[in-house]
């Protein structure tokens, strides 16, 4: 089988998506290329902004290599599929463009994870992955004829939608170590939420592990990435070479939560390369704190969220610690890492007043408080279920539209005011 995996050239205009816009590794897609070519497959994996293609030069060389299936993502690389853009206009302009040069569209991502007929519908697609993807798209490629034998995917099939199997979670032993081509690594001068100086070498995304032990009620990961796992450090660490060797001095793990790990730590404080990780405060104790500097740290993005332990409660934490030691940890992680943020969320019982003073306190130790961000509910978060059960086939519009009903003031880390998912998408004109 030919294979095209295409990563597209993403934009945000209007979109509630609050993260970083600057182009990541697409690690879900390298992940297949290098599985699906081990089974016998031919790849051709483009990343229209690593690539420097525009679209019709995207479309063009895909076309000139005339795949069998066509490999979409409706978010841009796993970094984010837990808080992805709500609409589909990019895949959906993708889908058009490339017409029957596609031959069979399979989407990968949150969308088809959470709502698969819906993100087909939207798309033009004729096969959703749940969950994910890397396993499954092995797995096409020998039971295309046989789709109901194949566990994890969405498709019609007579005019009837088939949901087959929940979603899929792969055993991280059997990834191999990522290599990424040059010019990739080249193109790639972007250090992810990284603040401090001077910034050396090409960056790159990596993960140390998937999923996470905890169930914040905010958080998108139970349709993917959802069961806490850890590569093995060996497989790990040879990518992690790899890239040093290409040129990168600095790494982001995009793990959900990045848990104390003292033999990857010391492995790190071994190597010319920095990095930058998220996880949450609460878990680090002052001498592994001293550890991650020491390895190298240069960005830590601590999940807080809340201020009170009522708000700590309801967004489901389970937070050991009390606020003022959370400060004092914070404070503490200051003075070995350049950056720290402590990442707040509007719990809507905390009190403003207090809520400005600590942010203050922390930014005169040196440590970044955001404004509180206005929760999105994800369509599969807790959050959402608890309004509305299950998503349905609608649930990105019911999601957007209480969002905007809700709030009518945002954060200092959301760019500009948010539109609803209808005037940000192409329509179903795309459906199949």
């Amino acid at each position: 089988m030919r294979y095209a995996l295409i990563n597209p050239i993403w934009t945000f205009e209007g979109s509630i998506y609050f993260g970083c816009r600057d182009p990541h590794l697409p690690l879900e897609l390298g992940y297949a290329k290098q599985m699906l070519e081990g089974a016998g497959h031919e790849v051709l994996l483009l990343d229209a902004t690593l690539d420097h293609l525009s679209q019709s030069e995207l479309c063009a060389r895909v076309a000139t290599f005339g795949p069998d299936m066509t490999v979409i993502p409706t978010a841009p690389s796993y970094l984010f599929w837990r808080c992805p853009p709500p609409e589909l206009r990019v895949p959906q302009q993708l889908v058009q463009a490339l017409g029957a040069a596609a031959g069979i569209r399979i989407l990968v991502g949150p969308h088809a994870s959470t709502t698969p007929r819906a993100a087909l519908r939207k798309v033009g697609g004729d096969i959703a992955v749940l969950g994910e993807c890397e396993e499954v798209l092995v797995q096409l490629g020998s039971h295309l004829s046989r789709l109901q034998e194949v566990s994890g995917i969405a498709y019609l099939h007579d005019e009837q939608w088939r949901v087959q199997g929940g979603p899929q979670m792969v055993n991280l032993a059997s990834l191999p170590a990522l290599h990424w081509p040059q010019h990739f690594l080249s193109a790639h001068r972007h250090h992810h939420h990284r603040f401090d100086e001077p910034q050396q070498g090409f960056g790159a995304e990596i993960e140390a592990s998937r999923g996470c032990p905890y169930a914040c009620s905010f958080c998108a990961k139970t349709d993917h990435r959802d069961q806490f796992r850890r590569r093995p450090l060996d497989t790990l660490l040879e990518e992690l070479d790899g890239l040093i060797s290409q040129g990168v001095r600095y790494v982001y793990f995009i793990d959900e939560i990045f848990l104390p790990q003292r033999p990857l730590l010391q492995a790190l404080k071994q190597r010319p390369v920095q990095f930058g990780i998220q996880t949450r405060i609460d878990l680090w104790k002052p001498e592994m704190l001293d550890l991650l500097g020491e390895s190298g740290c240069v960005s830590v993005e601590a999940g807080v969220e809340s201020l009170s332990e009522r708000g700590r409660d309801l967004l489901n934490k389970h937070c050991r610690l009390k606020t003022v030691q959370l400060q004092e940890r914070l404070i503490y992680a200051r003075r070995n890492i350049p950056f720290v943020q402590a990442s707040l969320l509007d719990s809507q019982v905390d009190d403003h007043a207090q809520v400005e003073e600590w942010r203050q306190t922390l930014l005169a130790h040196g440590v970044w408080a955001n404004k509180p961000v206005p929760m999105f509910p994800y369509p599969g978060s807790p959050d959402y279920i608890k309004l509305w059960g299950v998503p349905d086939d609608l649930a990105w519009e019911r999601a957007v539209d209480y969002y905007l009903q809700m709030f009518s003031e945002f954060s200092d880390i959301q760019e500009e005011l948010p539109r609803p998912l209808e005037h940000l998408e192409l329509g179903a004109a795309a459906a199949s």
